[in-house]
């Protein structure tokens, strides 16, 4: 549902919440006040990528790729401030099909903005992930040192760590080989 028609559909909620009110229906007035709440919500917060967050919190992969699926036009469907956030959902799903696949999603996430500095580090990693897979070290480095800058609360340091000391295995793999 287009954001226009939930705007209207609000509005016509408060309209008649408050003739509730007006008329002395206390009862109906306080449901229409939750249910106004609940509409004016999803005009912020698209009903379908809050669905898929919590499916992808539940590592339930299949569920949360058909509730983005249902975004058929996020142009329209979702407020600027979301596009960003719905690529890199769809770049976390890929990822774990397709992980060389998914590296357009969290580029085009990137570019359209992701608000949030543990995001950026989140989308950052897993291009540094792909670039690894492509034997691309020098991007790799790059990227893992950008999603360090990003990442001010320290939630993906483990993540980080891991993936530097997977990159110096890499080093010596091809030290080896290179003999």
């Amino acid at each position: 549902m287009s954001n226009i028609v939930r705007i209207i559909l609000s509005s016509l909620l408060l309209i008649g919440t408050v003739v509730l009110f007006w008329f002395g229906h206390w009862g109906l007035g306080i449901l229409g006040i939750l249910l106004t709440i609940l509409a004016w919500v999803t005009v912020f917060f698209n009903e379908n990528m809050l669905l898929a967050q919590w499916f992808l919190r539940k590592e339930n992969m299949p569920k949360a790729e058909a509730w983005l699926k249902r975004i058929t036009n996020y142009e329209k469907q979702l407020i600027s401030a979301q596009y960003g956030y719905y690529h890199m959902l769809l770049g976390i799903i890929e990822s774990q099909r397709a992980p060389l696949q998914s590296e357009k999603f969290f580029k085009k996430a990137l570019t359209l903005g992701l608000h949030m500095d543990h995001n950026v580090a989140l989308a950052k990693l897993s291009l540094a992930g792909v670039a690894m897979a492509k034997r691309n070290k020098r991007e790799a480095e790059k990227l893992l040192a950008e999603a360090k800058k990003a990442d001010k609360n320290k939630l993906l340091a483990d993540q980080i760590k891991m993936m530097k000391d997977q990159m110096s295995m890499m080093d010596k793999q091809q030290f080896r080989y290179s003999r």
